[in-house]
């Protein structure tokens, strides 16, 4: 992120605020482009604080919910790099580690980003069932998730094996991923206008490159999703695991929308013709609002 470039942005978006800054402007040059987004927040929270006056209650709600699925996603990834399982007593093979291990450490990374953003801004952060030590490193709660979903007869039988078996664990992770985009992309109109919509965003970005990077580890193991890797229409990844009534279509219901800010783009010229609707439904990712991702996640946290 580059914070001189939000700056700038303020500066021409409001000017009211950028000169309510302008007196700690000194400051703010001591941010130079290498420093590590994680150490901002603080920062962030007492200029933008003195600036704006109170903080806005949405935009503390909305990274509290994004911390709620990096915990989330967070958990997953350790049990997975860290499980012992059948021989040789490990799930994921050992070309692929280094990978789960870098995304282990980037969701780590976002919830501790996300605790000092939300405590900057004076939120309380939220905290998982059965978390009770604030200073453990890493913030690691096994007892608040079951991945496996044995409480849901929907989902336990395909997600029972999720960190016994590579191939279970790999389309649950890529669904997991998919919806984490989906999440994050319905809470941004909650930053409008915020400093911290930059951030959000890259965040974002970063998930999207972990939906990538294990579609292709599945292709690489055989997996072929029709009529392509990514996400057409509402079709849900397939395999053995999912099933032939398919029990992963709930995550991906609402992707075939074609109407965009601009209209519906299944109507627009192409290059020959008119576009079709599946390239429209894969250019773009539906956001779902929170309680639908409440509701698919659920079967996955302890109460």
């Amino acid at each position: 992120m580059d914070f001189r470039h939000i700056l700038s942005e303020i500066e021409k978006t409001d000017p009211e605020v950028y000169e309510k800054l302008s007196d700690r402007r000194h400051i703010l040059k001591s941010f130079g482009a290498k420093v590590a987004v994680a150490a901002l927040p603080l920062a962030i929270g007492s200029l933008f604080k003195k600036a704006y006056g109170k903080t806005s209650t949405t935009v503390v709600d909305a990274l509290n919910f994004a911390l709620e699925l990096e915990y989330f996603e967070y958990n997953f990834y350790h049990i997975a790099n860290n499980v012992a399982s059948l021989p040789p007593r490990t799930l994921i093979p050992a070309a692929d580690q280094a990978g789960f291990l870098a995304i282990e450490a980037h969701e780590k990374a976002h919830v501790a980003f996300l605790i000092k953003t939300i405590t900057a801004l004076g939120g309380v952060p939220f905290t998982p069932n059965y978390y009770t030590d604030l200073t453990s490193s890493p913030p690691y709660i096994p007892k608040a998730y079951d991945f496996t979903g044995s409480s849901s007869t929907t989902y336990g039988p395909v997600f029972a094996n999720v960190f016994n078996d590579y191939t279970t664990f790999l389309i649950t992770a890529q669904t997991f991923e998919d919806t984490h985009i989906r999440a994050l992309l319905g809470q941004l109109p909650d930053y409008s206008g915020n400093p911290l919509f930059a951030q959000v965003q890259q965040i974002l970005a970063t998930e999207g490159r972990h939906a990538a990077y294990i579609r292709l580890l599945r292709r690489n193991l055989g997996a072929t999703e029709t009529p392509a890797p990514w996400i057409n229409n509402n079709i849900a990844p397939t395999s053995s695991v999912s099933g032939s009534n398919n029990v992963l279509q709930p995550f991906y219901n609402g992707e075939e929308n074609t109407q965009q800010l601009i209209g519906p783009i299944d109507s627009m010229a192409g290059v020959t013709g008119t576009i079709p609707t599946l390239s429209a439904t894969a250019a773009f990712d539906e956001p779902l609002s929170q309680t639908a991702i409440i509701n698919l996640l659920n079967p996955f946290i302890v109460p």
